[in-house]
Parts: structure tokens; C-alpha cells; sequence
């Protein structure tokens, strides 16, 4: 049996990178933390390597109200900033999310600049392990697939920010001393160059990773590489080669739905069905307990729990932010499951405390009058009874994030063989995923499928990157969108994020602004 990876890493490493230091550097289920790890022993030692690359996913678990991949601040750069969630919380908490709830982002805002950087760091790491993996003396196909995984995580760190901002500066290396300040590593590519860079990393993950089954359970496959190229051809608009790729995911067999739609997110499974690494995870966020609860994405739960502020004394789960909004609510259909699988309703008050919304684990929130707000979302809530905890740690509950599922891949898959004229495997796609939503079959159209991928992937951080590209398909669809919820104002410019003005500040001038701001 494969052994799951439990990524806890502190890599360490200066611009020489004369060598690498771990702390507890590689961490599964049943292996003991290794110690040092030199730049000798990565050249010649597989395992050494592969702890090298392990180090990468420890990345995921920064975050909070520092720089964020995957956590609360990219949370608000995506599902707050879309039409699928309100900032929630009390209203005037945290000035920055709110700036981007009402599409008014400043280049000054700081949760777009913890943004860049988390990504960043994360570009920093691959970088450094590129480098160190270049000069392994192992065998070929080993150092291959260490290298294809550590492109892969590069990879999607780009594709983040490509969407989010458009043409970023490249780095494909560790800057030497001698040009760590110079003007070409501090200026934009074009979003064509980063596109065309994220291929090539990815072109090389499918080619040399193992698939599902033959790696460790947390790590970058086949699969997933071929399911984010898919993906990341669906923006270039390139839909044969979207179609292929999503093609070869749903060939391969390796994949299903999970049968209980509300399942997915949860640690456990139920009869064989979801849980964590369910049949459905292409890829996700590894997370568990250790010994200084650190193995967990900061603040990403508890920064989206039900947050108590009524007359009722309970203890409540989170800050409350990311509140599914009413636009969300009414783009369901009667009888779509996935409704209360991604919403937690708070029952209105009936004058007693005697009301109240039950979570799946037997959580009681009295009713709307204990709460700042009356939605949440359930995919980021991590049970305090039901699921693993570490001590009173409630910053980083050890809950997995679900970055890639084959939901997404059948709805890529869907989009790519409409537009290429092939409505009847669009067709079956579509009614693969909505006959588990519980929902009568249609006939593929383009409104249909984009209906679907909303609220299949609601609260998932995938909606504001959506809103974009189908604007650019359809004009007017993103404005309309945001009419619908409260009366937003859209306008073309809102579809990049500004430039952090920290960093041009930081370039002295050389990374320029984004237009209109």
C-alpha cells in the first residue's frame, strides 16, 4: 500500500544554496522525521531528493493574514470577490476584504499583496529544488519524476497568478547574486509568455509522472497534471487540446464521483464513500497531526466558521467571513442536493432557544440570532468532535482543500467538446455530474454547463476566475453577474487584480501597473 503524505517542512535555503535544512523535512503516516539534508546527499540519494521536493508542499501551509496560496487571503481574491460569496463577519471588519467584496481594490490593499508573495515563495522553493535536482547522478527516471512533481506545484502557482494579475515577472531559476537586482527579473512577461510557461511545466509533469497507485497519496500525478493542463487550456481557449487532456483523465478509469455529494469534504468516509483522497481528488492539500500542530493551512477553516454574536452564549468556529451569497442561493435548482452540501442555512429565530441549525457531527448553532450571519460555507468546516484535532489548535485544523476533483474535469471536459461541436459527449458529461446533484438530464448548451460549474464548485475558489473567462467568451456575462448580487458594478478592468504597489515600489518602477488602476 502506498503511504499518504503528511507534508510538514521548513526549507531553508540561502542564494548559494550551499545547503538545504529541513526541520522534521519529510513526515508520513509511519516514517520518522529525517534531519539535515546536504547538497551531496541530493545529488546521489533518491530519498534525500524526494525529501527535498516533499519540503515544496510545506508552502501550502503559510497563509492567515500573511502571504497565502490557498488560504483565507486567497479565499477572499476568489470566492469574496466573486458573485458567490459576501465578506460576512461583521460589517466593518477587515477594511481589505471589503475593498474587494465591492470590486474597489487599490493597488494599497494588503491582501493582494500577501497574495503575490505567498505565491512567490512558492515559485521561490521550486526554483531552489530545480536547481539542486538538476545535478542528481541517480537514475534518470527517478530524477524525471522528482522534477515533473516539482514543475507541476511551479506550475500551478503560476496559473494563480496569471489569473489573478495577468502578465508577472518569470522566474525559472534562483537569481544569482549578481542579478537578484536586476531590472529583466523585476519586469512583467506577458500573460501569453506565462501560459506558455505553465505548458511547459506541465507538458513535462504528464510526461514523467507516475499515476495514481504508483506514488504516495498526497503527491502530484499523472492525472493531476493532465487535469490542470486541461484546465489551463480551457483559458487559452484552446479546446481540443482541453478536450484531450480531460479525455485522458476520464479514459484512464482511475477516477469517480463520490457518491454523496456532501461527503466530499469531509476526513472521513461513510460506507467506502468520500472522505479525505476520495475517488474524486485529483489533487489536494495534504494536511495532520504533529507534534507542533503546524501540518494544517492556516486559518483556512476557522477563518470561514459560523462566528457567534447574538444573545445566546455558544462558543463559535471562526471569524465568519466568505458568506454564501443570495445570487448563490438562487441559482440552485428545487431539488439539487448540492444546495445544503455547500450551505449551512442558520434557522431563523423562533423566540426561544430551543431552534437552531444541527451540523452533520451534532453541532448545534442555536439560531440566526446567535450569529453575525445567516449562511456559511460547509466546505471548509472541520469538525471540533467528529474529525481529527490537534489540541485546542483551531488556526490550523488538518483539513484538506480539494484543489482538482473530476467533477471539474467532466465540466472541462464538457465546455472543450461543446465548443468543438460534439454535443453529445458534452451531453453525458453534464448529466454524469447533475444526475449525482439529484437532478433531471438536459441537453448540453453553454449557459447549461457554466450553470454547472457554479454550483458544482461553489465556495471552491474557482468562481471569480470563471466570471472572467466566460466574460471574455460572452461579453457582459461577468456585469450581469454582479447586478445580481446587491448591484455590483462590474467593469472590465476589475478582471486583474492591481500590481501590490509594495512590489513596484520594491522594483524601483519596473514591474508596471495593471490599466485602471
Amino acid at each position: 500500500m502506498k503511504k499518504t503524505l503528511i507534508k510538514k517542512a521548513s526549507l531553508v535555503a540561502a542564494v548559494a544554496l550551499l545547503s538545504i535544512g529541513f526541520d522534521g523535512c519529510k513526515r508520513y503516516l509511519d516514517v520518522n522525521p529525517q534531519g539535515q539534508i546536504t547538497q551531496a546527499q541530493i545529488a546521489t540519494d533518491p530519498a534525500a531528493a524526494q525529501n527535498l521536493v516533499t519540503g515544496i508542499y510545506n508552502v501550502f501551509y503559510i497563509g492567515g493574514f500573511a502571504p497565502d496560496i490557498d488560504s483565507f487571503q486567497f479565499v477572499i481574491m476568489t470566492d469574496i470577490a466573486s458573485d458567490d460569496g459576501d465578506k460576512g463577519s461583521s460589517p466593518a471588519d477587515y477594511g481589505d476584504a471589503l475593498q474587494i467584496d465591492n470590486l474597489q481594490t487599490p493597488a494599497t490593499n494588503g491582501v493582494v499583496n500577501n497574495v503575490w508573495n505567498g505565491h512567490y515563495q512558492g515559485i521561490a522553493r521550486t526554483n531552489q529544488a530545480l536547481g539542486q535536482l538538476q545535478t542528481a547522478t541517480f537514475d534518470a527516471v527517478t530524477k524525471n519524476k522528482l522534477i515533473a512533481e516539482t514543475r507541476f506545484l511551479r506550475a500551478y502557482f503560476y496559473f494563480n497568478l496569471v489569473r489573478l494579475f495577468g502578465g508577472v515577472p518569470k522566474l525559472d531559476h534562483v537569481p544569482s547574486v549578481g542579478e537578484a537586482n536586476s531590472a529583466a527579473l523585476q519586469t512583467r512577461a506577458s500573460a501569453a509568455d506565462i501560459y506558455a510557461f505553465i505548458v511547459s511545466d506541465l507538458d513535462f509533469a504528464v510526461a514523467n509522472l507516475p499515476d495514481k497507485g504508483a506514488t504516495d497519496v498526497g503527491r502530484a500525478t499523472k492525472s493531476a497534471a493532465q487535469g490542470l493542463e486541461a484546465k489551463v487550456y480551457l483559458y487559452m481557449k484552446n479546446y481540443q487540446k482541453a478536450y484531450d487532456l480531460s479525455q485522458a483523465v476520464i479514459t484512464g478509469g482511475k477516477y469517480s464521483l463520490v457518491k454523496d455529494y456532501s461527503l466530499i469534504w469531509r476526513q472521513n468516509a461513510v460506507n467506502g464513500d468520500g472522505g479525505n483522497n476520495n475517488s474524486e481528488s485529483l489533487f489536494e492539500i495534504q494536511a495532520g497531526i504533529n507534534k507542533d500542530c503546524s501540518a494544517g493551512i492556516n486559518l483556512y477553516t476557522v477563518s470561514q466558521g459560523p462566528r457567534a454574536g447574538g444573545k445566546y452564549g455558544w462558543s463559535d468556529l471562526g471569524f465568519g467571513f466568505n458568506n454564501p451569497t443570495s445570487s448563490l442561493v438562487n441559482e440552485y435548482e428545487a431539488g439539487d442536493v448540492r444546495k445544503n452540501g455547500t450551505i449551512i442555512f442558520i434557522n431563523p429565530t423562533n423566540g426561544t432557544n430551543s431552534s437552531g441549525t444541527v451540523l452533520f457531527d451534532g453541532f448545534r448553532i442555536p439560531s440566526q440570532d446567535s450569529v453575525q450571519n445567516s449562511r456559511y460555507s460547509y466546505k471548509a468546516y472541520h469538525s471540533r468532535t467528529a474529525e481529527a484535532n490537534c489540541g485546542g489548535n483551531t488556526d490550523r485544523l488538518p483539513k484538506q482543500v480539494r484543489i482538482l476533483r473530476y467533477a471539474d474535469v467532466l465540466l472541462i471536459n464538457a465546455e472543450a467538446a461543446f465548443q468543438l461541436g460534439n454535443l453529445g459527449v458534452a451531453t453525458t458529461d453534464l448529466n454524469l455530474v447533475r444526475t449525482r446533484a439529484g437532478l433531471q438530464n438536459v441537453t448540453a448548451t453553454l449557459p447549461a454547463i457554466w450553470h454547472e460549474r457554479r454550483v458544482e464548485l461553489a465556495m471552491e475558489h474557482d468562481r471569480f476566475f470563471d466570471l472572467v473567462r466566460q466574460d471574455a467568451v460572452q461579453p457582459g456575462r461577468a456585469a450581469a453577474a454582479f447586478a445580481a448580487d446587491g448591484g455590483k458594478t462590474w467593469s472590465a478592468t476589475r478582471a486583474l487584480f492591481p500590481i501590490p504597489q509594495t512590489q513596484i515600489d520594491l522594483s524601483s518602477g519596473n514591474l508596471k501597473q495593471n490599466p485602471g488602476y
